[in-house]
């Protein structure tokens, strides 16, 4: 029996979008929904009281790479998996650690069954492949793992292109064969392929035959123009698995999620919301306003005025200037509250959209306004 039950409550009767439901063992998910990215077992300055009651986040990530490296997968099994060592009892989605290796550039060394790296904190050497990421992963316990892939690079060549997909596909088929379908963990498949549509739809294809429980799509938001990145995705949409999710790895902004759930995207990912927080840009309706500019300096509103987390409804956007310029450890955690909210809530402005029958009005009305507004103010 699976660990994941997936239903479709709605759809958009003009196009792929959808409203959906994933049932977990630690939990249901509601979809479309964004997963704030944990990497090291931490939601950057975030506790688990902050993720699932003032944020509303239902599910959120972590990494196989960087938890093998430190503190160990072993480590993380004898404390009781990853949902009891970081306090976090809502489903949890582990990438399999192949995007990390990937960017290792030229620290790697990739042969037929793993990576060889460097690790980045020792410099001890490390071998990572299918076995081992699910392994590792099985190790983490979390509720979704991720095949193990190779990360296309961008520009790449057709040949280059079609090497590296197939390799993932061949380390996609080991994945299941050492991950085989249980009531405890969900596999996902990377749909990966670079910029070419065959290699995209041939990739899907491959990935659908190895009966996994879920269609991730992988290798974008890799420093191609969102043309190319939209153009991908109106390739696959029309030929996504109606019975699974859809996610789509490492996107984006606001305005490149709703156009993914246009296309049938169920699950977002991305560090960009607690990156810029920490940088000082924070995400509104009306795009990004740069809390370091000094117009806010004497500004009594908070962020957005119809926003209800908790920065919002405390501090205006004058001590939030104050808390960065002054390098306050405060400042990181209230921006990353908002931001979080703000991707959480939009998702779920989204869902009720998609429950109303009225997405097309919703995704129209909020792109306009969000790309029609002036950007880091």
């Amino acid at each position: 029996m699976s660990a994941l039950r997936f239903e479709t409550l709605h759809r958009d009767p003009s196009g792929f979008a959808r409203r959906a439901r994933m049932h977990l063992p630690h939990g249901t998910v509601e979809t479309p929904v964004f997963m704030p990215v944990g990497t090291q077992a931490t939601v950057k300055s975030m506790t688990p009281a902050d993720l699932s009651e003032d944020i509303g986040a239902e599910i959120i990530l972590g990494n196989t790479y960087h938890l093998m490296l430190r503190p160990g997968a072993d480590l993380i099994e004898r404390m009781g998996g990853l949902h009891r060592f970081m306090g976090w009892d809502r489903p949890i989605l582990t990438d399999s650690g192949g995007f990390q290796v990937w960017s290792l550039g030229e620290l790697r060394r990739i042969e037929e069954h793993g990576v060889r790296f460097r690790s980045h904190i020792d410099g001890a050497e490390v071998f990572l492949g299918p076995k081992e990421s699910m392994e590792i992963q099985r190790k983490l316990g979390s509720d979704i793992v991720m095949a193990f892939d190779e990360c296309t690079p961008y520009p790449a060549t057709h040949e280059q292109a079609a090497e590296s997909m197939e390799m993932s596909m061949r380390w996609a088929a080991e994945c299941r064969q050492h991950l085989p379908v249980n009531e405890r963990q969900a596999l996902f498949g990377i749909v990966q392929g670079g910029m070419y549509a065959d290699l995209r739809l041939q990739s899907l294809s491959a990935v659908n035959d190895i009966d996994i429980e879920g269609i991730a799509i992988g290798g974008l938001s890799v420093g191609e123009p969102k043309e190319e990145m939209m153009a991908m995705l109106d390739v696959l949409a029309p030929h996504l698995p109606a019975d699974k999710p859809h996610y789509v790895m490492g996107v984006g902004t606001p305005d490149d999620l709703i156009e993914g759930i246009d296309r049938g995207i169920d699950m977002f990912d991305c560090v960009m919301p607690t990156r810029n927080a920490r940088n000082g840009t924070l995400f509104t309706d009306d795009g990004k306003l740069n809390i370091k500019n000094s117009i806010y300096s004497d500004d009594e509103r908070p962020i957005m005025a119809d926003c209800d987390c908790y920065t919002c409804k405390h501090f205006s956007r004058a001590y939030l200037r104050h808390l960065y310029m002054a390098k306050e450890i405060l400042s990181s955690r209230l921006n990353t509250l908002h931001n979080l909210h703000y991707y959480c809530a939009l998702m779920r402005k989204a869902r009720t959209a998609l429950e109303g029958g009225n997405w097309p009005q919703f995704r129209d009305q909020f792109l306009q306004r969000y790309r029609g507004a002036q950007t880091l103010r």
